[in-house]
Order: structure tokens, then C-alpha cells, then sequence
């Protein structure tokens, strides 16, 4: 008997959701919903010095008007630090992570290579102790020398060998803060996440989540990354690229829109149906094998 599909949706609270968040939103929901699945709701308020006031309530919003429908209620991770540091208290006591006394300038003079995701591999300055009489400002997960790969859904065969693409990663950052990588998988575990479906511009962080999973013990989800929405410029649409804010007077235009880029037939009369009709429409004919095996589409490119 296969295991309960559980998929879900973690936007972090950085912003107004805009046409890159509704693409995720709409593949990760049709897939999970079209599977007979769960789809949960999280929002990824971790980074306190980047969420937005208001931001969070409104991604809820967005998401209830433009027909979306969770199962059970939302996970905040900032009420989860408890979950977050009992993980890191059991990596720390099995040897697997140690305290880092490195400053950023300190790495970028000592970096040999880059990180597969940008910025620097970290050199493993700290990995056999502190220098003396400096404290520990973070907290990183020893990594190994072997390859650490998955097939994904989507983009295939991927593969990282982690001490050299990324070198020892952090858990808990110099700010106090427990990091991403850390409280993705403690939470993907806690609300027994079967399927991860998300945009592709984070397929590089999955290798270290499944290192993450393989040493706390845990199952490893089947992944999905859908090709992320690109401008003119070739910049994926983001908050920081001022990617424009999702209109719910325009919900179901933009719904019919996320289904196109995702490779979906779209007759034309739905461009002028109702929000709900454009799911009715979805969730018969939604196709995952449709979707384009491409990691970002320019939005010019799009009929």
C-alpha cells in the first residue's frame, strides 16, 4: 500500500505574493489535489529581519480569494524554535555538528571555490575546533565526501558532492536565528510531507536537506521542481526583482495564466470563466507530464 500523498505550500512572508509564488502554488495544489492528497499550509517566517508586516495575512488572503483550500491549520515557523533546537541538539550530540567561529570576511579570505548557489564554499576552517579563545557565532552540519543525488520529477538526475559545491552548512546562523535549511526539513518531518513540489530556483538546497534527513534518521520526500517565471532580463520574478503583487480582482486571469506557463492546454473561453470554474477545469485536466522539463521560462517567451 503507497504511503498518503501530503504535499504543501511555504511561502515566506517577504512580500505580496506575486506570479512566481501562484505558479508554485498552483502545481504543488493540482498535484497533490489530483493525487488525492493532502495539501498543508506554512508560512516560512523563520528570517525575522526579512518578513514584511502584514505580509503573511495578506499571502493567506491571496491564496483563500483566489480559491485555494488547505487542509488543517497553518504552521508558522516562528512558533517553532523549540522543534528547531531539540533537531540541533541531537546533530550536536551525535558529533554531526559543531560551533563556528568564523567571520564572513574571515570565509571570503580563506574560500578556495564557489558555492553551487552563490556566495562561497565554506573551507572547513572550524571543523577540528575553535581557535582559541573565540566563541562560537554559528553552528554548521559536517558534511561527507559522498555524492548526495536524487531524481527529480521534473529536472532528472541531480547531484552534489557537498564538501566541495558547498562545504559544511549552517543550522543555527551568527544572529541567533536557526537557518533554512534547518528548519525546512525538521518541519517537512513533522507534518509528514510525502511530496515537495517548488520552484526550481531552490533545487541546489536539496541535496543538503536530504543530507539533513539522511542524518536525523528521516524519509527522504519525492521532489519536483517546476521551471521558475524569468523577465526580460533572465532574473527570476521575486520580491526583489519587483515583481508585481497578485491582483484578486484578476484571480482567475492569473490562475489561467500559472496553468499556461506550467504547459497546461488552456481552452481559450476559460480566460473568461470564474475562479471557480478554472479549478473545475484544473482538477480534470490538469497534466503533470505537460509540464515543461525546464528550470525558468522567460514570461516574453510565453503566447
Amino acid at each position: 500500500m503507497s504511503p498518503v500523498y501530503r504535499g504543501r505550500f511555504a511561502p515566506s512572508p517577504t512580500g505580496p505574493l506575486h506570479f512566481g509564488s501562484l505558479v508554485a502554488a498552483v502545481g504543488s495544489y493540482l498535484d497533490a489535489r489530483t493525487q488525492g492528497g493532502e495539501w498543508l499550509l506554512r508560512i516560512e517566517d523563520i528570517d525575522t529581519p526579512r518578513n514584511v508586516p502584514g505580509a503573511a495575512e495578506n499571502i493567506i488572503a491571496t491564496l483563500a480569494a483566489f480559491g485555494f483550500e488547505w487542509d488543517g491549520p497553518v504552521l508558522w515557523q516562528s512558533q517553532r524554535h523549540e522543534a528547531y533546537a531539540a533537531a540541533l541538539a541531537q546533530l550536536q550530540a551525535a558529533g554531526l555538528a559543531y560551533g563556528c567561529a568564523c567571520s564572513r570576511k574571515e570565509i571570503a579570505d580563506s574560500a578556495t571555490r564557489p558555492a553551487i548557489d552563490g556566495g562561497l564554499a565554506y573551507p572547513g576552517s572550524c571543523r577540528h575546533g575553535l581557535p582559541v579563545r573565540r566563541p562560537a557565532r554559528a553552528w554548521r552540519l559536517r558534511v561527507g565526501t559522498a555524492e548526495i543525488a536524487f531524481d527529480d520529477r521534473l529536472q532528472g538526475h541531480i547531484a552534489q558532492q557537498l564538501e566541495r559545491d558547498v562545504g559544511d552548512f549552517v543550522l543555527l546562523r551568527a544572529d541567533g536565528l536557526f537557518a533554512y535549511q534547518l528548519a525546512v526539513a525538521v518541519d517537512d518531518q513533522f507534518q509528514g510531507i510525502s511530496d515537495i513540489v517548488r520552484g526550481a530556483d531552490l533545487l541546489a538546497s536539496t541535496p543538503r536537506q536530504i543530507w539533513l534527513q539522511q542524518c536525523m534518521g528521516w524519509p527522504t520526500p519525492r521532489y519536483a521542481h517546476l521551471p521558475v517565471a524569468s523577465n526580460a532580463a533572465g532574473e527570476k520574478l521575486s520580491k526583489q526583482t519587483l515583481a508585481p503583487a497578485l491582483e484578486v480582482g484578476q484571480a482567475a486571469a492569473a490562475l489561467v495564466g500559472a496553468l499556461r506557463f506550467l504547459g497546461q492546454a488552456v481552452p481559450a473561453e476559460l480566460a473568461r470563466a470564474s475562479v471557480a470554474e478554472v479549478w473545475a477545469w484544473a482538477h480534470v485536466h490538469w497534466s503533470f507530464a505537460a509540464i515543461p522539463r525546464q528550470a525558468a521560462i522567460p514570461l516574453a517567451t510565453l503566447p
